[in-house]
């Protein structure tokens, strides 16, 4: 009995691991040039914040004086195990390789100036933009099987358990992290993030869904 379940683990592992099919890479590569594209020329240089984790790794900073660098392990670590909890081991692999991916592409931006111009003085076309850029993005990785990090991982996994649709399980993160990061952004700017993320969510749920039967979809 102990050999036949180290058996079918061994299998269940080889699955999760087996190679990327040629859509999912392609899916995968895209989608991370395109969102990081998008964070490192419109987000960073406008100054336009985030929800998900990424808004609770400044809140961690900003309430506890934890350093992102240590923040950002353990809370996407929290959300990943979560994820493979109900989306199993193959979507935990491909969304490695997914943020692998984004790391690598963003580091291969940070090499060159910005290839936008300066966007903080329009701040509602930097939110637009950057929202399409990011949806754009992150929509072609969902469609590929990953997600580029913890926040993606959570919303995924709300997802799948409430059967709700992507954009309302990623609206639900965002503006409950936004709503609390009230405490030391203006209201102003907080603003310009909920239309960031907003035609983000809305565009990574359309490209999800892209092709597949209204009848099927969850409202």
């Amino acid at each position: 009995m102990f050999k036949t379940n180290m058996k079918d683990i061994a299998k269940a592992v080889r699955g999760c691991a087996a190679p990327l099919s040629l859509k999912q890479a392609v899916f995968i590569v895209i989608g991370t040039a395109i969102s990081s594209f998008g964070v490192y020329n419109i987000h960073q240089q406008s100054g336009i914040t985030e929800g998900g984790v990424i808004g609770l790794i400044l809140l961690a900073n900003r309430w506890l004086g934890l350093s992102p660098s240590i923040a950002t392990p353990i809370l996407d670590a929290a959300c990943y195990l979560f994820a493979f909890r109900y989306l199993g081991g193959r979507f935990l692999f491909l969304s490695v390789a997914s943020t692998a991916s984004l790391t690598l592409l963003f580091r291969i931006w940070e090499q060159f100036p910005p290839f936008l111009p300066d966007m903080s003085g329009v701040p509602l076309a930097a939110a637009l933009l950057g929202g399409l850029f990011v949806g754009a993005g992150v929509g072609l990785v969902v469609r590929g099987g990953g997600s580029c990090g913890g926040d993606d991982a959570l919303a995924l996994t709300i997802s799948h358990i409430t059967k709700w649709r992507i954009a309302r399980a990623y609206l639900l993160t965002d503006i409950t992290v936004l709503v609390l990061s009230l405490s030391y952004i203006p209201a102003a700017r907080i603003v310009f993030s909920l239309v960031s993320v907003t035609v983000s969510s809305f565009l990574i749920d359309f490209i999800q869904r892209f092709g597949t039967c209204r009848g099927e979809a969850n409202v």
